[in-house]
């Protein structure tokens, strides 16, 4: 069974139904090593084999790891919080339902930041996981139990959630493929809410052929989801193998001061990639997106601050306290949610606080306002925006944590996009300091099909390795 890490999930998925392995082979094997596990990237591991899948279904058997941020029912589902231990949602998150029904069973919940609140899988009460690349290095968060688990080859994919560039940035320090749908095209039911206007769920894959596989499964409207949409085209397997007429604008305000050398230097080479492949780069402003990160360091806290203040000790969850009410409620989230929730909750609450509700909160809407504005702008005059993903290789572990702005600057560029509600693809570029980086393509709304055939062109000009990292 050891070949099937070297597999894309796309080849064990024919693999199945050719007969070489069968479904219930497959699922042992991938449970067996997440149970194993030494990176810290689950959290939760099936217990018993799911019902019989057919090899013939869609997504053929091929085990999927599920970020523990989405709810199953009866399964543990944290969100990387002690507030949450030993909760057991009586209902599923509707996109883990879908991916199931269409044939990829869920083999367990994967690590992550605390209700994705971080960039590298740190902030988890359970513990930080750790980079198959280089194990003393962060895999990026909030989804970096997802993107550890696939990068080491212990499940074909994963499935996490962007809020701010949390699928995006792991993927890139993961060396992997990792998808940000545009806003509403994934149902959010099920996924415990950090920041409503923005949580999005995705793929994190080895190569855009499985982006696409698995995302083709996860879309559409759902009575549950009154944010939820139907997406207007039908989800392809991408194609291309050339981006003949297609025009990429490189912002200068994301690839210029602050993105390291190594970084640029990937860039620099994957855009003459682009242009080796027939498409034209040229330079496209995005004048307000250094200023995303401000408005997203309000909006984000300020949306987390009413969503988080369900957790009170009073219906599930962690209760603490000596019995008095008030008691409760303070005891209960001292003692349950992490040092960065807290923040995050305080800076949110002062931001919506009467008497700053306009300083703050009201001027962050107009700045997401004329990014997305700024985005409209760009693409009169090209087709997609291309950045790297994040500033950064992966760094160390602990390196950060004394830094609260260090660490979010790790989503300079991944930003944007999320407060534009636009799709946004990371794909690897190639590698500095032998680690790898991720370069980002952000579409129009609803353009995935384009863009999943543009980063497949691009994917093969580039011929990064899907198997797992050299150890």
């Amino acid at each position: 069974m050891s070949e099937l890490l070297d597999l894309t999930a796309a080849q064990t998925a024919a693999s199945l139904r050719a007969g070489e392995v069968s479904t219930d082979e497959l699922f042992d094997h991938s449970r067996a090593r997440a149970a194993n596990d030494d990176l810290g990237a689950f959290l939760w591991v099936a217990e018993d084999a799911p019902p019989p899948v057919s090899a013939q279904a869609p997504l053929a058997g091929v085990p999927l790891a599920v970020k523990d941020i989405f709810c199953a029912e009866g399964v543990p589902s944290t969100s990387g919080s002690r507030i949450l231990e030993g909760y057991r949602p009586a209902y599923t998150a509707t996109v883990v339902e879908r991916l199931a029904a269409a044939g990829a069973p869920m083999v367990g919940k994967t690590n992550m930041d605390e209700f994705a609140m971080g960039s590298s899988n740190e902030n988890s009460a359970y513990g930080p996981v750790r980079n198959p690349w280089d194990r003393e290095r962060v895999p990026g968060g909030s989804s970096g139990g997802s993107a550890a688990a696939v990068a080491a080859g212990i499940a074909p994919w994963a499935i996490g959630t962007d809020t701010g560039g949390s699928i995006r940035q792991p993927a890139s320090l993961c060396g992997l493929v990792g998808l940000k749908p545009t806003y509403g095209s994934v149902s959010r039911y099920g996924m415990i809410a950090f920041a409503s206007s923005l949580d999005q769920a995705g793929p994190i894959t080895r190569d855009v052929t499985d982006a696409a596989l698995l995302f083709r499964h996860m879309v559409g409207r759902d009575p549950c989801d009154s944010t939820s949409l139907d997406h207007p085209e039908e989800i392809e397997l991408p194609q291309a193998d050339r981006l003949d007429g297609l025009r990429f604008g490189v912002p200068p305000e994301l690839s210029g001061e602050g993105i390291e050398p190594g970084v640029l230097t990937v860039l620099k080479d994957v855009l003459g990639r682009v242009e080796h492949l027939g498409g034209t780069v040229n330079e496209t402003r995005l004048p307000h997106s250094p200023h995303g990160l401000s408005a997203y360091y309000v909006l984000a806290p300020a949306e987390a601050s009413a969503n988080l203040a369900r957790y009170d000790g009073v219906r599930y969850g962690l209760r603490a306290g000596n019995g008095d009410l008030l008691s409760m409620y303070e005891h209960t989230r001292a003692e349950g949610f992490g040092d960065e929730v807290k923040r995050r909750i305080m800076l949110g609450t002062y931001a919506l606080s009467s008497g700053y509700y306009d300083a703050y909160y009201g001027r962050a809407q107009r700045v997401r306002t004329k990014i997305v504005a700024d985005f409209a702008s760009a693409f009169e005059s090209c087709d997609f925006v291309i950045t790297p993903t994040s500033p950064s290789v992966a760094f160390r572990i602990g390196e950060r944590t004394g830094d609260p702005l260090a660490m979010y600057l790790s989503d300079y560029c991944a930003v944007p996009a999320s407060l534009a509600g636009l799709p946004a693809i990371s794909i690897p570029g190639g590698l500095s300091e032998g680690l790898p980086v991720g370069i980002q393509l952000v579409g129009p709304a609803f353009s995935e099909n384009r863009l999943l055939q543009a980063a497949h062109a691009l994917e093969g000009a580039i011929a990064f390795p899907t198997g797992p990292p050299p150890t």
